[in-house]
């Protein structure tokens, strides 16, 4: 049996990252209409590099909740952001290694969507 706590969390956490990934679609488009390929390649790099971390860190944060698992909860919730912060470096590193990325449109839409998560309870109404 699932715990209703984490549903909730899990739930918020998935429209957070489908939210980002449709910003990072639609500003990709927008960069490729008005810039061009590279920016639009640069942008959708930052996406990634910013979106799978998130992803992991919610499977792994939301797998416990409640009084009886607290202990478990803090530490689900510390080893996801361990993972997350490792995930995100490796990424960066893959990024500027494999691809020729433009900083400017890269650093952007990476800051953009780090940043997205203080507004996101506004845009998602429960």
């Amino acid at each position: 049996m699932k715990n209703k706590l984490t549903i909730i969390g899990r739930k918020l956490a998935w429209q957070q990252n489908i939210l980002a990934s449709s910003i990072v679609l639609l500003c990709s488009l927008v960069s490729y209409f008005i810039w061009g390929i590279d920016y639009a390649r640069s942008v959708l790099s930052a996406g990634v590099v910013t979106i799978i971390p998130n992803v992991i860190f919610a499977l792994r944060a939301f797998k416990y909740a409640g009084a009886k698992s607290s202990k478990l909860v803090v530490e689900s919730f510390f080893s996801g952001v361990k993972l997350k912060m490792v995930l995100t470096a490796f990424l960066f590193v893959l990024a500027f290694k494999i691809l020729v990325l433009l900083p400017i449109p890269f650093f952007s839409m990476f800051c953009f969507i780090m940043a997205l998560p203080l507004v996101t309870p506004f845009l998602i109404k429960q």
